[in-house]
Parts: C-alpha cells; sequence; structure tokens
C-alpha cells in the first residue's frame, strides 16, 4: 500500500467525473464530494450524459488521477474502461460512493458518506486489490454466483405449468436477488472446473457455484444437490461449463453461455482507501 502520489507543484491533479445516476438521486451528496474535492487538489469536474459521454471523458483523462462520484454501477463500468485500455494497473482509481447501491464500494472498504469518502480520496492510501477477468473480458470485483434454475425453470408452459416469460422472469429475480438456499429451485448440471481439476461434473447436479478473490487466489465453492457439505477449491482458473446457464457478476445478469472461464488477476487495480481501513480489507 501507498499514498497517491502528488503532481510536481506539490497538489494532486484529479478528473473528478460525476455519473449521471448520482446527480439525479442525490445531488446534496455530489455538492459535498466536488467541494471537499476541489479544497484539496486541482480538480477538473466533468459531468457526463451517458456511458458513451462516460467513457470518452476517461479516455481524455491524461496524467490526472480519475475520481468517480457515483454507485457501484458506477464504479464497475470505470474499471471495465480501464481494464479494457489496458491501463487498469499502472494508474489508481478513487471513488465517492453516491446512488441506488453501494454495496459493492462498502465492501471494497470505501466509505460510504460523502465527506469521509471524498477526504480518503484526497489522504488515503492505494490497497491493490484483485480482479476476476472472463474469457469475454468481463470483470468481477466481488462475488460472482451460479444459483439454482428457479422452480418452474425447465418447464415451457405447457397445461399447469409456467410460461417461458415467467420462468425467465422468475431466474432474473433469483440472480438479482438470491433467495435462501433451502428455497432454490431446480439444480443445473454443470461441470466445475478449477485450475484444471473436475470439481463437479455433469452426472452432478449442483445448486449453487460461487466464486471470490482471497488473498490473491479465488475461492470456489460448489454446492450438489446431493450433498450437504460443500466443495470447496482454492484455484486461479476456474471453468464452468454445461447446459445454458445465467450468472450475477456484482451487480450484472449475464448468459445464457454454455461455458465461460474467469482467471483470477492478483493486484490487478488500484483503489484509494481509508489508511486506518485500507489494511483490514
Amino acid at each position: 500500500m501507498s499514498a497517491p502520489e502528488p503532481a510536481e507543484n506539490g497538489a494532486q491533479q484529479l478528473l473528478v467525473v460525476i455519473d449521471p445516476v448520482a446527480r439525479r438521486t442525490d445531488g446534496e451528496s455530489v455538492r459535498i464530494a466536488k467541494d471537499v474535492l476541489s479544497a484539496g487538489a486541482t480538480a477538473k469536474i466533468c459531468l457526463p450524459d451517458g456511458p458513451a459521454e462516460f467513457a470518452r471523458v476517461l479516455a481524455r483523462r491524461g496524467a490526472r488521477r480519475p475520481v468517480v462520484i457515483g454507485d457501484d454501477r458506477a464504479l464497475l463500468r470505470t474499471v471495465a474502461l480501464l481494464h479494457r485500455e489496458r491501463d487498469l494497473s499502472a494508474g489508481v482509481l478513487s471513488l465517492v460512493p453516491v446512488g441506488v447501491s453501494v454495496e459493492l464500494a462498502r465492501s471494497l472498504g470505501v466509505p460510504t458518506g460523502a465527506v469521509a469518502a471524498a477526504r480518503a480520496v484526497l489522504d488515503g492510501v492505494v490497497r491493490r486489490l484483485d480482479l476476476l477477468v472472463d474469457d469475454s473480458d468481463g470483470v468481477v470485483l466481488g462475488d460472482l454466483r451460479i444459483p439454482a434454475l428457479p422452480s418452474g425453470g425447465g418447464h415451457t408452459g405447457g397445461p399447469g405449468g409456467p410460461s417461458v416469460w415467467h420462468a425467465c422472469r422468475s431466474l432474473v429475480r433469483t440472480l438479482v436477488k438470491p433467495v435462501p438456499h433451502l428455497l432454490t429451485g431446480h439444480p443445473q448440471r454443470l461441470r466445475v472446473e478449477a485450475d484444471g481439476v473436475v470439481l463437479s461434473d455433469l452426472d452432478e447436479p449442483v445448486e449453487a457455484v460461487t466464486v471470490r478473490s482471497r488473498g490473491g487466489r479465488a475461492e470456489v465453492v460448489v454446492r450438489r444437490h446431493a450433498s450437504p457439505e460443500p466443495i470447496t477449491a482454492s484455484a486461479l482458473s476456474v471453468t464452468v461449463s454445461g447446459a445454458d446457464f445465467r450468472y450475477r457478476a456484482d451487480a450484472a445478469v449475464t448468459g445464457p453461455v454454455r461455458t465461460r472461464t474467469w482467471t483470477l488477476r492478483a493486484g490487478a487495480w488500484g483503489l484509494t482507501l481509508p489508511a486506518e481501513t485500507a489494511g483490514r480489507v
């Protein structure tokens, strides 16, 4: 961990990108954060109207350190853009969480109050964090989950059965808001491999697969339908294949896909955190 480097004249050079969702949902917190940052650094304030302009602003940041005022989706969008530029590991990112959902930001150690988060941008230390990258160049900052299919997910809408549309809506609800383990629906036939070692094959239906980074490794948990005890493994690469499946990576639901591989990249990106909490993340 290290402190953010100031510019040659002694003042930090910041590119403050304010997500439009944050401006609409909590303009007062945005104003407070902007004032704190402007008082403590040389800050260029940008107000993009949408994702395309957000990407253009970020690409033109030059030597300025990007600071995002926004929610978890804004953070994920920023990390994904920097990853696609292949410039994620070279710089440092800062976040002031404002918006609809900030659970991911909180789990990473970022303060959720506007003043505390802005002060962490100015005075915090850089924490190098792991990243899961899939074979379609998608990124995962927090948890990756493949749940069981919701009840009715295997029916096609015949007499007495739910429609395909109903099944799809149920699946999305399951992915976005996971239900308790005992209330999940139909298990899936998936092959799960960790560093090439098969943890569960197609003849062993699984109720859930979870992958998260833990200290430079990917922690894999497979819950099988026939056994109360989960299978766990630590790996650098995880591959899931089988019938079409959907998965929830952070706040986004993706799929259906038939196979996907996630590779852990240790210390792939830097985030400024308060000095007193950075060592505990």
